[in-house]
């Protein structure tokens, strides 16, 4: 059986999110998605950060089957970018098919 690496998240803007220090994700795996909207479905506000300072954050699923990096729920972008858009955490690199 072949493995994934798990796509790294290059840079996250939206800086009230828990895990986000300095625009870099600190969670070791986020989900993306519902099956309407790319959104980081790990964002939550702390008043304390959470998450590994010395690791970055990866892609450990992804919901939107409609994305073109999709496949089998498996994201497979070289990287992605969360950021704010519909008033929360999106993935800015889902691209619909």
């Amino acid at each position: 059986m072949a493995t994934t690496e798990m796509p790294v998240v290059n840079e996250c803007a939206v800086d009230t999110c828990a895990y986000n220090r300095e625009h870099v994700c600190h969670a070791l795996a986020i989900t993306v998605g519902d099956p309407q909207h790319a959104h980081c479905d790990t964002f939550f506000t702390s008043p304390r950060k959470g998450g590994s300072s010395a690791a970055a954050g990866h892609v450990g699923a992804c919901k939107m089957s409609d994305c073109r990096y999709n496949a089998d729920f498996e994201c497979h972008a070289t990287g992605i970018s969360v950021g704010a858009r519909h008033d929360t955490a999106d993935c800015l690199t889902y691209s619909p098919r």
